[in-house]
């Protein structure tokens, strides 16, 4: 495994910082909508750049601020976090070769994958859940994966040492 430059790994947790506190920004229930899974997108573009580096520990812990800081089961977010953690791993290699029409696929199906499985934890504790508005946040997060590739991307030799 190669040993991260500081500057690559202060990029990483300045980002994984501003994904939540993105996710927890109160919001009107209109902008509710269209917001984005900020941390979803954040941590599947770290597993595709930095598969060796990011691992399901990290997203289980990232799971578990997000339930925390959101006041909801513990587990929720840690489980849906580490499912579509490991598919983006298993997938990352294939993902690489992808266009980005493509991608912007697979994000979308990972994203619902995630977002299923939280509709599926909370309709099972009893909440009642609105599903026809659930598709314009996922909508939106998948097509603002490219900006979010062009936001983030790091020179691959800065990995190297």
């Amino acid at each position: 495994m190669k040993q991260l430059y500081f500057s690559t790994l202060l990029i990483v947790i300045l980002s994984f910082f501003l994904a939540i506190v993105l996710n927890i920004i109160p919001l009107t229930p209109t902008l509710a909508i269209i917001y984005p899974l900020w941390l979803p997108l954040i941590l599947i573009y770290w597993v595709m750049v930095l598969p060796e580096h990011i691992h399901l520990t990290l997203a289980w812990i990232l799971g578990l601020i997000i339930d925390v800081l959101h006041g909801s089961y513990l587990g929720e977010h840690s489980l849906a976090l580490c499912v579509i953690t490991f598919l983006a791993y298993r997938f990352h290699l294939q993902f690489r070769m992808f266009p980005s029409t493509q991608q912007v696929i697979f994000i979308f199906i990972l994203l619902l994958i995630y977002q299923g499985l939280l509709v599926w934890m909370q309709s099972f504790l009893g909440f009642s859940i609105a599903l026809r508005w659930i598709w314009i946040s996922l909508i939106v997060s998948a097509l603002l994966w490219p900006i979010l590739q062009k936001l983030l991307k790091i020179n691959l030799i800065d990995m190297q040492q």
